[in-house]
Order: structure tokens, then sequence, then C-alpha cells
């Protein structure tokens, strides 16, 4: 049988005892250490990972107050609060283990004990130390991935007076918790912007769950927004909380909520509109606690005006709404983004000293960026890459000679679609997943869509 992997420290002044506990514990735990006296403790927490410690009340002959064992747990729970601690005393005193489990101990053992009493105690306080370890790990990751993933978008580029003024409404919203929709073309930046919101806001110490609604069938809609429990459907091995359940007290980011279905928007009202969601086979009501912040390239009002989405939903979500400029309506901004996507990628794929030759930057700046800021920064990756020259020219950038940009086309939702998703398709000839990632959809969605408007 293999031991668990756990240290645990045993201290009593007894030797009888000392070397019982090391007996029977070592037979299922890796390392034991004993002592006789509490003096090394300090140096011993210091240098080793110690997960349990069993104490002894009293260290001096005749003396039964429990004070010297008192003193060591709170001695212990200064240096380490994470180490469990199991008290061991000759004397039955409660009112001692309630004031020990007061000061945090985690149980208590009253001597002589049975090798049966004292394996199953220890057991149960070492796996409850597992927990709370696997627990911390978990936090541990959910913090290091939040900061991947918000390091990854970086902060918000510009220079234009538009863009300072969105980032002013930015920063009042912030501070509240009041439901966001940001509306812009695909590859403005709109999940910059929600991440933005999210750090500098009193929730940024929470998680921001992101939920592509584009990408939800809809006969998984519910249950991934508001999770399920074990047998609700086949596949349902398990409870699972959804979105809202695990975004609770920071904030969801509902993006693409534009492509929701009419029956998917009720649901999503419904919710949003008590703070509560059931669970898929489950009539229990949890509460939440979120901050809700939405966005869509969708022409959303005209989609109110042909009924495709509901009005008390819309104003359920946009208490502050929030328009990104397209970025051929924001040219001062086309340069301060490609140097900074220059130094970027010039970092990335070691080819330090790079410019922009004059004759270029005009390019950039009369071009009109049907894709936006992920287009430009495409187009700064590619040159930055295949160029053999320290001056990127005009020649580096490969730019269509005619491009229909979405305010040169139809107003239709249904032609702004069918016109976006042509475009991407074309511009990755062919490749359905770099032009998904380039629509910020799903692969799933793009081929429903695509089938929709006859897109070969």
């Amino acid at each position: 049988m293999s031991k668990k992997k756990g240290h645990i420290l045993i201290i009593d002044d007894d030797q009888d005892v000392l070397f019982t506990a090391k007996t029977i514990l070592k037979r299922e735990y890796e390392t034991i250490t004993t002592e006789s006296t509490p003096n090394r403790l300090e140096a011993l927490m210091r240098k080793e990972n110690i997960d349990l410690i069993i104490l002894d009340m009293n260290f001096k002959a005749g003396v039964t107050s429990g004070n010297e064992g008192i003193f060591w747990l709170r001695k212990i729970k200064e240096l380490a609060p994470d180490v469990h601690v199991l008290m061991n005393t000759a004397y039955g005193d409660i009112q001692l283990a309630v004031e020990s489990m007061k000061l945090g101990a985690v149980d208590f053992l009253v001597k002589p004990w049975e090798k049966e009493v004292l394996l199953s105690t220890v057991n149960t306080v070492f796996e409850l130390r597992k927990s709370q370890k696997k627990v911390e790990k978990l936090k541990g990751r959910e913090s290091a991935l939040i900061k991947d993933i918000d390091s990854g978008f970086g902060e918000l580029i510009f220079s234009s007076d538009k863009m300072a003024n969105v980032m002013d409404t930015i920063n009042r919203v912030a501070e509240t918790d009041a439901s966001v929709l940001i509306l812009g073309e695909n590859g403005t930046g709109k999940e910059i912007i929600a991440r933005t919101i999210h750090r500098i806001s009193h929730r940024s110490t929470e998680s921001l769950i992101k939920v592509d609604m584009g990408a939800i069938t809809e006969s998984l809609f519910e249950s991934e927004l508001f999770g399920h429990v074990k047998g609700a459907f086949t596949d349902a091995k398990e409870d699972r909380p959804g979105r809202f359940e695990i975004a609770d007290g920071g904030t969801i980011f509902l993006d693409e909520i534009g492509n929701l279905s009419v029956a998917m928007q009720v649901k999503l009202l419904s919710v949003l509109q008590n703070s509560t969601v059931c669970r898929v086979g489950s009539s229990k009501v949890v509460p939440f606690d979120v901050r809700v912040v939405s966005a869509t390239n969708m022409p959303i009002y005209d989609m109110i005006n042909s009924g495709e989405f509901r009005q008390d939903l819309l104003y359920r979500i946009n208490t502050v709404e929030i328009e990104i400029p397209a970025l051929r309506e924001r040219k001062e901004d086309i340069l301060t983004l490609a140097n900074h996507f220059l130094d970027q990628y010039t970092g990335k794929y070691q080819k330090p000293g790079m410019t922009i030759d004059p004759k270029a930057v005009r390019q950039l700046e009369t071009y009109p960026w049907p894709g936006n800021i992920r287009e430009l920064q495409h187009a700064i990756e590619r040159a930055v890459i295949m160029s053999r020259s320290r001056l990127l020219t005009a020649n580096d950038f490969l730019m269509p000679k005619k491009v229909v940009t979405p305010k040169e086309s139809s107003l239709k939702v249904e032609d702004v679609e069918k016109n976006t998703i042509q475009q991407a398709i074309s511009k990755h000839e062919g490749n359905l997943s770099k032009a998904s990632e380039e629509l910020g959809i799903g692969r799933t969605t793009l081929y429903r869509k695509m089938k929709k408007y006859g897109i070969d």
C-alpha cells in the first residue's frame, strides 16, 4: 500500500506516546517527525512543509492547565494559519477543548487513545487539509488564469478624441454595478473594453466569465448558463454550476448577445430580472450577484424594429451604452496602434529595429480597415514575419484595392452579416477556422450562418 504524501509533526513530552504514535502513523504517511519539546517548533515550521501537528497540552511535570498547549497553538497559527492542529491531552477538559477549537485547533484527542481512534482522527484531519490545499491551488490557478487572460488583451491603445471619450465613459461606469452594452463592428475591441471595465471595477478581484452567446446552441443554452444537476439529461453525469453561478461576485460578459434567438432571450431576461437561476433538473432557486456586460456587432435597434430582439431585454442590459467607433472613423489611432503592434511583434519574432516607411503609413491611414483593429494587428504581424528589411514599405502590407465596408453596403441586418462573413472567408482564403476567429464567433455558428445565407 502506497503511503500518503504528507508531513505530520508530533510534539509530546511522553516518549511512549511519541513512539506509539509514530509506529502507528508511519505505516500510512511518508514523513513523521517527533519532538519531546516545542522549542524547535518555529525552526521546523520555517524549514519544513508540515500538513498536520499533533500538539500536547502540557509539557511540564505536574502541570495540567493546558496553558502551554494554548500558547503554542497561538504560535503555530501566527506562523502558518493554514496548518491543521490536533490537540492531545490526558485530561478530558471540555472547556479546554472548546477554547482550543476557537483558537483554530481542528480536533481534540484525549489520552490514552486507541490505535483506531488515533488513525481515524488523523486521517480525517489530513483529508480536510488536503481538500483545503486543493481549493487554494484552484484559486491560485484561477487568479493566474485571469491575469494571463487580461495580459493577453492588454490595455486600450489610442490617441484619438473619440476613444478618449469612450475611455471617459468606461472610467465613470466602471465604478458602478450598472449593466453595460458595448456596440461596435467586429475587431473594434469590444472584449478588451469589457475586460477594462471589469479590471478597474470594485469586482476586479473576482472572476470575469466570458460567454460566447453565438456559439451556444439552443439545446445547451440553459445548461451552460444556468447549470444542471446529475441526471437532468443523458450526459449530465454530475452536478455542474452554470456561468452565472461561476461568475458570482464578479462580472459576466455576454458576447455576441445579438445572436440569441427570441426563445433564449426570454429565458435570459427572466434570470436577469430575478438575479436567480434554477439548474436544469432542479427546482432549487440559486441567487447570484454579478455585473452584466454585453456586446454585439449587430444593429440591435433595427433588430428590435423587426422583432428579432426583445426591447425589454435591451432595457435590462443597456443601463449604459458604449459605442466603439470603427478604426476608419478614428484615423489618428491607426499609427499609434501600428507602432504598438510593431513593438509587440518585433519582440516576439526577434526582429528589433523595424520601422514603417512614411509612404506605408499613408497607405495604412487611407485603407478603410473593414476588419478594424484585428485586421491591422494581423497586417503588422504578417509584415514583420515576411519582411527581409528593417524598413516596412507599402509592398509589405497586402491589402485589397477595393474593399466594401459596412458603411458602404446595405444596412439591412442580413446584408451586413452576410457581407461581413463573405469578407472574412475571402480574406482567409476559405480557412473557416481563421474566418470564425476573425468574426469572433464559433465554427458551429459560422456553419449555421453560411447555410442560412447560401454561402459556399
